[in-house]
């Protein structure tokens, strides 16, 4: 049996230009879900449904395995046209099986995991159901416009976490056998599973506060789920993190660099919380000298093209594994050692080999603009919230 799935990605967005590949934590939103169906082992193929050439280079030049363009006719590319219209016209163009797995999922839930679509269609195949879509959890007191409640008694009000949940489509994917969806012409047919996801996942993409919302639950979960062990060692690269990478000279020819007075702050929350910070560099120059002793770092290391040995050295010293570093870094002379680090972060500027690093963190600033204050903020985050 083979496991197909379809991403619609329209050009079209009234609410948010191009919403698909919008910007979204670091990466094109589209990019969220697509990772997570490319790096499923459950998952054979993955196809993009489309009308434009700028959400197909986006999703190519993401480098995602087994993934496709599928282009899509323009009469199931409009306003009006339903996704159905579109998941008809795919299988009846694509060679599958009646019982071949179909999964429709949404570019605007970048919340889903790999480990969500493997659970999926484990649950249809045990629970021998013929479909299943995912939803979330709704606990909230409900009132008609007659100003009648309609899910609980006003004068026994039950706490929140004490009502039965409702379940609420969060749309973010649906599962059905090809020969179904071709029988009854819908996603959804015969009996049904419903699989559940955190409450979070239901917030709708459709409004640019809906957007801010998301990437604040998005990167706190993403620390949350990155910091299997604690954190004891917070390193960063210089040029690039520290500074904008730019190189500025005087009239006199004197060399300047423009760094960030935040993410100073953020060393220094960093080490009243029992965290030692350090730089280390390629680059061997006064000014990151003169920087790092402004900054009252714990190390500082200048100079260094290994390093990944340099910092394995330091640990070794320090009595730490890899997995109780976080390092910050932003060219390819940081790959090596963002691979190897238990949490990894790259500022919204860095390369696109960085930014391709499996589970790196995108960061919201550029470098010399609070990237560091911003990644020390959330691993201060994660510490106080245990």
């Amino acid at each position: 049996m083979t496991v197909v799935a379809l991403v619609p990605a329209r050009c079209g967005s009234k609410s948010i230009p191009l919403k698909n590949i919008k910007d979204f934590c670091g990466r094109p939103l589209i990019h969220w879900v697509v990772k997570a169906l490319s790096n499923s082992q459950a998952v054979d193929e993955v196809h993009v449904a489309t009308d434009c050439e700028e959400i197909a280079k986006a999703v190519t030049t993401g480098n995602f395995p087994k993934t496709y363009i599928f282009y899509r006719n323009e009469a199931n590319a409009t306003d009006e046209a339903s996704t159905e219209s579109l998941v008809l016209e795919f299988l009846k163009e694509k060679d599958l099986q009646p019982t071949d797995s179909f999964i429709l999922a949404q570019a605007t839930s970048p919340f889903t995991q790999s480990s969500d679509f493997e659970s999926a269609l484990r649950q249809l195949q045990n629970e021998d159901k013929d479909s299943l879509l995912s939803v979330a959890e709704f606990r909230r007191f409900l009132w008609d416009g007659d100003g009648k409640p309609v899910n609980y008694d006003p004068n026994h009000r039950p706490r929140r976490q004490e009502m039965a949940g409702q379940f609420i489509e969060n749309g973010a994917f649906y599962i059905n056998s090809v020969g179904n969806i071709l029988s009854h012409k819908n996603r959804l047919s015969g009996t049904i599973s419903t699989y559940l996801m955190p409450e979070h996942t239901a917030i709708e993409l459709d409004e640019p506060s809906d957007w801010l919302a998301a990437e604040a639950i998005f990167r706190q979960r993403q620390i949350s789920s990155h910091l299997a062990t604690d954190i004891k060692l917070f390193l960063t690269d210089v040029d690039g993190v520290l500074t904008d990478a730019g190189m500025y000279y005087s009239e006199d020819g004197d060399e300047l660099k423009k760094f960030h007075t935040h993410d100073g702050m953020g060393m220094q929350l960093l080490q009243k919380a029992g965290i030692k910070t350090g730089i280390i560099t390629a680059e061997d120059r006064q000014l990151n000298r003169r920087r790092a002793k402004k900054l009252g770092v714990d190390f500082d290391f200048h100079g260094e093209k290994k390093k990944l040995d340099r910092t394995t050295e330091l640990c070794n010293e320090l009595g730490l594994s890899l997995d109780e570093v976080a390092y910050i870094g932003d060219d390819i002379n940081d790959v090596e050692l963002l691979n190897a680090v238990g949490l990894a972060a790259c500022p919204a500027n860095a390369v696109s080999q960085v930014k391709q690093i499996p589970n790196i963190m995108h960061l919201k600033q550029t470098g010399g603009s609070g990237a560091v204050r911003e990644f020390a903020n959330l691993i201060l985050q994660k510490l106080q919230n245990g």
